[in-house]
């Protein structure tokens, strides 16, 4: 349906310029009259003038170019994108609630008392979070000034104001910079999900209007990026022009850090053990390790590939202490041979590809990891039994995470293209599995 007001994507610096942000002091004040259910209560409830409260209110509105409110006799009552900001209010009511808890635990601990604390709404303040998410990125204040268009005492102005809220210190300076204290780590992941649960706002208010719009973040593990990812993606974004999608590729550890903090949505590739209960996985299929060589290789002329064999070839691996490294190792030891020493350690696709179709190395892997290359023909798997060596292909969520509409989308495709290729290599059903505080 037609909005009246002009959409979030055509307000100047709705994404990149912090004036074009949502207000989170609007948001609590919004979130206040949800409760009350009327200006004049909810005017009493932050000692503030009614007039105030209906201004608030109408510019949170303006921002979002919907009506979250009708306005009835009996009190203000949500509409349908007023019942949607309400979910994500709730969520950003929360983290900022246990962050001022643990801050007034933390003075309590020191004898120090809470007179003078800061209360939880004083949280609520879009500029200062922001200032310090960012500044716990790059650890240098002139940098976070740089990026936010503000002078550096004005950011360190921010920092301070933030820190006298939660009376304890959030970074520390040192030879890296400005890194945060210990108890500023956990607080500023729990910053980051409000940032990140304000930015949805406006993806769950445009998905109402029938558009879906934003940036969806997707961590990408190898064994996902050669076929299911690139195909949902291609199939979301032409049914769904309006979005943006990002890749990360970086290691397992600091994709699982960045969804923690929601700076990703989700994750897809081979699952690894959790160690963290904040984290769930999904089984989307599994696939079978194979050995893997140029098609013109010795061994793959071979009816039947030994042990001795495969000592007499080079090897390209994954690093040690991946899972598939382990797992080939636990393979080689099980069957009272020495694990595999590789020439050759690496977790970029593009080298090795390149190392199999131009030498005699051999590795093991997924074939449906380098399926164009055996579509081309130019890579064969040896005949050599793994005996049942697979991996679990799957996503990484944040538990109780409520993903933007369109990483939802993006989600749905992936899981319907999985589910394909398990119907086409006999695979198990998907299952879902919820982490463990101190797996391995």
């Amino acid at each position: 349906m037609a909005s009246a007001h002009p959409s979030v994507e055509q307000r100047p610096g709705a994404h990149g310029d912090p004036a074009g942000r949502l207000s989170l002091h609007h948001l609590h004040v919004f979130n206040t009259v949800a409760a009350t259910g009327g200006v004049r209560s909810t005017a009493e409830a932050l000692f503030r003038a009614s007039s105030a409260v209906t201004r608030a209110v109408n510019r949170f509105e303006d921002s979002l170019g919907v009506r979250l409110f009708e306005r009835k006799g009996t009190g203000m009552l949500l509409t349908a994108a007023g019942e949607a900001v309400r979910v994500r209010a709730s969520h950003i009511a929360a983290e900022l609630a246990a962050v001022h808890e643990e801050a007034l635990a933390l003075r309590r601990a020191r004898g120090g008392g809470t007179a003078g604390a800061g209360t939880a709404a004083s949280l609520f303040h879009t500029r200062r979070l922001m200032h310090a998410a960012l500044l716990a990125d790059v650890h240098h204040m002139s940098t976070v000034a740089h990026l936010a268009g503000l002078t550096q005492p004005a950011i360190s102005a921010s920092i301070s104001g933030l820190e006298e809220t939660l009376g304890q210190p959030l970074f520390q300076r040192t030879p890296r910079g400005m890194v945060p204290t210990q108890s500023g780590a956990r607080w500023v992941v729990r910053f980051k999900r409000v940032l990140a649960e304000l930015r949805n706002i406006q993806a769950d208010v445009a998905a109402l209007q029938g558009v879906l719009q934003g940036i969806v973040t997707v961590g990408a593990l190898p064994l996902i990026r050669t076929m299911v990812l690139p195909a949902a993606i291609a199939g979301v974004l032409a049914r769904h022009p309006g979005l943006r999608i990002r890749t990360l590729e970086s290691p397992y550890g600091d994709l699982c850090a960045g969804l923690l903090s929601a700076d990703v949505d989700f994750i897809v590739g081979a699952l690894r053990p959790l160690q963290d209960a904040a984290l769930t996985t999904e089984v989307l299929l599994h696939e079978d390790i194979v050995l893997i060589a140029r098609a013109g290789h010795p061994l793959a002329r071979k009816r039947a590939v030994g042990f001795d064999d495969l000592r007499a070839y080079p090897w390209v691996l994954s690093r040690a202490s991946t899972p598939l490294r382990d797992q080939l190792d636990a393979f080689f030891i099980a069957k009272g041979r020495p694990p595999l020493v590789p020439s050759v350690e690496t977790a970029d696709l593009a080298l090795l590809r390149g190392l199999l179709l131009h030498s005699d190395m051999l590795t093991a892997l997924s074939v449906h990891q380098l399926y164009y290359e055996f579509e081309a023909g130019g890579l064969a798997a040896l005949k050599f039994p793994l005996d049942g060596m697979q991996r679990h292909i799957g996503v990484t969520l944040r538990t109780g995470a409520q993903l933007q509409p369109g990483a939802q989308a993006l989600l749905d495709e992936v899981r319907r293209l999985a589910v394909s290729m398990d119907a086409r290599t006999g695979a198990r059903a998907p299952r879902r599995a919820r982490g463990r505080a101190g797996g391995s």
